[in-house]
């Protein structure tokens, strides 16, 4: 009986589910609801892919961004360290304008005393040229005009006139150690000789006539050139001999005036 009664009841229930799909196909779908449908979801998906396109888009672009903003951010730091190197080599700059000022100043300072020194060097020197033996006296003088022209000159810095002085004193100093002849026009007793001229140092000055007849010496107490012995004659003539390098340097007899006949 209950078994009866359990089939009766699943026989049922298939009908009713039966009844309701035959419910549901009865009812008749609208072919332009498909078609919306349809054409919603091909919208759905091509909006879909457009944002998704805009999204790769910006994940691109924003990796892009932070790669630049990496980038820029090397670059500060790589011009943080240059500006903080900048910084040093200004300050060592300045301290070197600093420093170059106070030179400056003092190089000023020096050439306003070196300036007066100088002239007082070059008087000096043109006092002694009067006082010392007459030879190469030409040169001599024509040297100490150059050497005041060259004061007055203002496109010639202190320093190489301060050079080209002691070079005239370097040449007058070396003087006093060569032995040099040249000819010359000398006065002898009021009268013109055209002579040889035997420089020794500052020891003696002679003269001898290119003939070899009238030997002479300059004496220093008389400041004047004047005749000696002929005794002398061959020992001038070989010592001129010996400074043109036409004989062997060898020991010679020479007089001697002044001071250093005394001694």
């Amino acid at each position: 009986m209950k078994n009866h009664m359990h089939k009766l009841s699943t026989v049922r229930r298939a009908t009713v589910v039966a009844g309701m799909l035959a419910a549901c196909l009865a009812v008749p779908v609208s072919a332009t609801t498909l078609t919306d449908i349809f054409q919603a979801a091909d919208q759905l998906n091509t909006a879909a892919k457009r944002s998704q396109s805009k999204i790769d888009a910006l994940t691109e672009e924003t990796r892009k961004l932070l790669n630049d903003y990496k980038t820029v951010l090397k670059e500060i730091e790589g011009l943080r360290v240059y500006n903080r190197q900048l910084e040093k080599q200004i300050t060592n700059q300045e301290k070197e304008m600093s420093d170059l000022a106070v030179a400056i100043d003092k190089v000023t300072v020096i050439e306003r005393q070196i300036t007066p020194l100088m002239l007082r060097m070059i008087d000096g020197l043109e006092q002694f040229v009067s006082l010392d033996m007459p030879f190469f006296m030409k040169e001599r003088e024509e040297r100490l005009e150059r050497l005041r022209e060259t004061m007055d000159r203002a496109d010639v810095a202190v320093s190489e006139k301060f050079s080209v002085v002691l070079r005239a004193y370097q040449i007058e100093n070396e003087y006093g150690r060569t032995m040099n002849t040249y000819g010359d026009t000398i006065m002898v007793d009021g009268t013109e000789r055209r002579v040889d001229i035997l420089q020794l140092g500052r020891v003696a000055l002679l003269y001898q006539t290119p003939d070899g007849e009238e030997t002479g010496m300059y004496n220093k107490e008389s400041r004047a050139f004047e005749q000696i012995g002929d005794e002398y004659q061959a020992s001038v003539r070989q010592g001129i001999r010996m400074a043109r390098q036409q004989a062997t340097l060898d020991m010679f007899s020479v007089p001697v005036s002044g001071a250093e006949a005394a001694q």
